[in-house]
C-alpha cells in the first residue's frame, strides 16, 4: 500500500474508531527490515516529520488492527494493518453550507456545495461533508455510498447503518442508479448533439489526473444541450459509467472544457481557492428504486447553474 487511506474498516478486536467524528487512515505494513515502527512511518510518509510521528504515537494516535498501541520504539512487524489519526494544523471553515434533502432510518441525501470534500483527505478533515453531517445529525455510522469531486456541487447519498448498507451499495455497482449532471462549457457549433462519448479512461502520469487512451471503452457519457448563449452553453450530462473525473475528461476531450476546471485540459498550480469562480459542474438529480421499500425515489439539487 503506497500511502495511507481514509478507511471504514473495523478492528479485529472491536473498539471505537472515530475521534471527534473522524475515523482513522490506515496503512498495510509490507514485509521489511525497518528497525522500528517509527522508522517505517518516517520513510513511508516523508512529508511528515519524525517528531510529528513520535508525538502521535506518544498520544495513542497510532494503533494496530488488534487495538494495540504502536509506540515509537516498537519493533517493526510486517503483514499488519495500522490505523493512525490525522491532524490538520490549520483548517479554516469552507464558507458554504450543505443541506439535507432526505433522511430516514437507512438513507441520507445531502446537497453539497462547491469546494467541500465528501470525505477527509489531504488538508481537509473536519471541513468535509461527512464530518459535518455526522456532527449535525448525530449519526456515527454514516458512510458515503459514492463520492463527487470537491470542486463539484450537488447530490451525495449516505448509508446510515451497516445492516442495510450493502443493499444500497449494489445499486451503484450494478448501475441501477440514474444520475444526471449539468455543466457550463464552451459552445461548438460543429458538434451534433445529443451525442454519446465512449472511451477508455485510466490514471495519467500525475496522481490528480485521468486521461483517455486507446482500447476497450470503460467510460460512457451522454451529452445533451439544454440551452446556448454566445460562446457558452448549458449541458446535461448522464454518466452511464462511473470512472473518476469521467465527465471532466470527456468534456475536455470533446473540446468543451467545463468552465472553472483547473485540471482539464490543463493542470493549473494549486493556490488560494477562488470561491468566486467555482467549477461549473453540478450533480443535479439522482433516481433509483429503493431496494428496501420498493419505492421509486428521485432527488434534485437545490443548486443551479446559469449562463452569464
Amino acid at each position: 500500500m503506497a500511502s495511507g487511506t481514509w478507511c471504514l474498516n473495523e478492528f479485529k478486536n472491536p473498539r471505537p474508531l472515530a475521534r471527534d467524528g473522524v475515523g482513522p487512515s490506515c496503512v498495510g505494513l509490507p514485509a521489511g527490515v525497518w528497525p522500528t515502527m517509527l522508522d517505517f512511518f518516517v520513510e513511508r510518509f516523508p512529508a511528515i516529520t519524525r517528531a510529528v510521528w513520535q508525538a502521535r504515537m506518544a498520544q495513542g494516535l497510532v494503533i494496530d488492527e488488534h487495538g494495540g498501541a504502536v509506540k515509537p520504539e516498537r519493533p517493526y512487524q510486517g503483514h499488519l494493518r495500522v490505523y493512525y489519526y490525522r491532524a490538520v494544523a490549520s483548517e479554516p471553515r469552507i464558507p458554504f453550507d450543505e443541506a439535507v434533502l432526505f433522511q430516514n432510518a437507512h438513507l441520507v441525501v445531502a446537497d453539497k456545495p462547491h469546494f467541500l470534500p465528501v470525505v477527509p483527505s489531504g488538508h481537509y478533515l473536519q471541513e468535509t461533508l461527512l464530518l459535518r453531517l455526522k456532527r449535525k445529525l448525530g449519526l456515527t455510522d454514516l458512510v458515503p455510498l459514492h463520492r463527487i469531486d470537491r470542486d463539484t456541487a450537488g447530490l451525495v447519498l449516505f448509508s446510515v447503518q451497516p445492516a442495510t448498507r450493502a443493499a444500497y451499495s449494489v445499486l451503484f455497482s450494478q448501475s441501477r442508479i440514474r444520475k444526471t449532471y449539468e455543466a457550463i462549457a464552451p459552445w461548438r457549433e460543429d458538434l451534433t448533439l445529443p451525442l454519446t462519448r465512449e472511451s477508455r479512461i485510466v490514471e495519467a502520469g500525475h496522481f490528480m489526473l485521468q486521461h483517455e487512451i486507446s482500447g476497450e471503452p470503460n467510460a460512457i457519457t451522454q451529452v445533451e444541450l439544454i440551452t446556448q448563449r454566445g460562446e457558452l452553453a448549458h449541458y446535461r450530462l448522464r454518466p452511464v459509467t462511473g470512472k473518476r473525473h469521467q465527465l471532466r475528461v470527456h468534456m475536455a476531450a470533446l473540446g468543451l472544457p467545463i468552465v472553472g476546471d483547473g485540471l482539464y485540459p490543463t493542470l493549473t498550480p494549486e493556490g488560494q481557492t477562488d470561491y468566486v469562480h467555482p467549477l461549473q459542474l453540478l450533480a443535479k438529480s439522482i433516481e433509483f428504486v429503493d431496494p428496501l421499500s420498493g419505492e421509486q425515489r428521485r432527488f434534485e439539487s437545490q443548486h443551479s447553474l446559469k449562463l452569464t
